[in-house]
């Protein structure tokens, strides 16, 4: 059911003065994102019409645009993925890991993005799998699943990349499975030790081998005395690894993923007003506790879609990764031997190819099938229904 307002409401009434305000300093990729939000589900797409089989109400459905950046479209690929991942989950606690670097690093990333959220997912991996393989802590090959989420609850640019890690992994001789501790998976003060030693150190090798771009008020880091400076400060502080307690079972495990893998900078349901000119919006202040931390912030227009398009990633970039048990093209008889070691039954193998799931809603007015009548092309609109003197003919 379609909100009351949403993000497309404001692309529409603002994107046009807002690209011709900012010619020039939109990349194509953003662009692009702004046109498929502000065209999806609207006759420049096509759609459908759909008939209900017992009473003969229709409805018109346009099509998605299908853009990952869109908060009307994650919703079905969503459960397409968590339907491929669910084969995967062991019956073993599982853990919520958060890596998240220093804004000193953030605002290097900004200008380079694919470059610097790769490193922060290869980092946050390294760390997590050699912590893990280590004899003083668990010592085993442990499997992640990280989803990389590049906005603050206010919209702000705040890289962190989160991980879902099985209590477990597999022994290095691979004859048994090896349980982390109920309510421990490894200690965080160790990760963040390792994580900021390897972010930092591959840092400055992209950094010797030109891959880092400079702009505005960082210009001067392309000297490499002056980024050492930058970081300077970032070497002596704590790095922030959050790791929360085990989710309570798989159920819990797949329903974190529904919320997290397929999320974008802010959903539909969070907006609160529109006037034209500013956008009232909720979010979380984490320095807050309790009721506290429901905030309300109200930004203009432009303001908001800057802050949206922040988090437009790189065109080809993947936000969700898997390594170690779940990596590749291994991950399948890796999941196959941990089920063996864990003593479960793998899951029931049936070629019975399943019935397509009809997700269209039932008819409003009588709960009967809809079905498709007829499809009409982008920019067309549906024919109108036959009269019913025309349809008794």
């Amino acid at each position: 059911m379609r909100t009351l307002l949403e993000v497309a409401d404001i692309f529409r009434a603002v994107g046009p003065t807002y690209r011709a305000a900012h010619a020039g300093h939109l990349s194509l990729h953003q662009l692009k994102v702004m046109s498929a939000i502000e065209h999806c589900r609207t006759a420049a797409l096509g759609g459908h019409v759909e008939a209900c089989e017992d009473c003969g109400h229709w409805r018109i459905a346009y099509n998605s645009c299908r853009n990952r950046h869109c908060p009307k479209c994650q919703g079905e690929a969503a459960r397409t993925w968590l339907a491929e991942r669910e084969a995967d989950l062991l019956p073993v606690g599982y853990f919520h890991v958060v890596f998240t670097i220093p804004a000193e690093v953030a605002d290097i990333a900004f200008h380079s993005k694919a470059v610097v959220y790769d490193l922060l997912f290869r980092a946050a991996a390294e760390t997590m799998l050699t912590i893990a393989a280590d004899p003083k802590h668990l010592g085993a090959r442990i499997g992640i699943t990280a989803v990389l989420h590049t906005w603050g609850s206010a919209l702000t640019h705040h890289p962190h990349v989160h991980m879902v890690v099985p209590g477990g992994g597999i022994a290095p001789d691979t004859t048994r499975w090896i349980s982390s501790r109920p309510a421990f998976l490894v200690p965080v003060r160790v990760l963040g030790k390792l994580f900021r030693r390897l972010f930092l150190t591959r840092l400055l090798e992209l950094h010797d081998a030109g891959r880092l771009a400079f702009f505005g008020h960082l210009a001067g880091l392309t000297e490499r005395q002056a980024l050492l400076r930058q970081l300077s400060p970032v070497r002596k502080v704590r790095w922030v690894v959050y790791a929360k307690p085990p989710f309570a079972g798989p159920a819990a495990v797949l329903a974190y993923l529904s919320r997290y893998t397929h999320r974008v900078a802010i959903s539909n349901r969070r907006l609160i007003a529109f006037d034209g000119n500013q956008v009232t919006f909720r979010y979380k202040d984490y320095r807050r506790d309790g009721g506290e931390r429901q905030q309300i912030m109200t930004l203009a227009a432009d303001e908001f879609i800057r802050r949206f398009l922040l988090h437009v990633l790189p065109r080809g970039f993947h936000r969700i990764r898997h390594y170690g048990l779940l990596a590749g093209s291994a991950r399948k008889d890796s999941i196959a031997l941990a089920r063996q070691l864990l003593a479960v039954a793998p899951p029931a193998n049936d070629d019975t190819p399943d019935e397509p799931v009809d997700v269209r809603p039932p008819c409003p007015c009588c709960g009967g099938r809809m079905i498709v009548i007829e499809i009409f092309e982008r920019w067309r609109l549906p024919r109108a229904p036959p009269s019913p003197e025309r349809a008794a003919a």
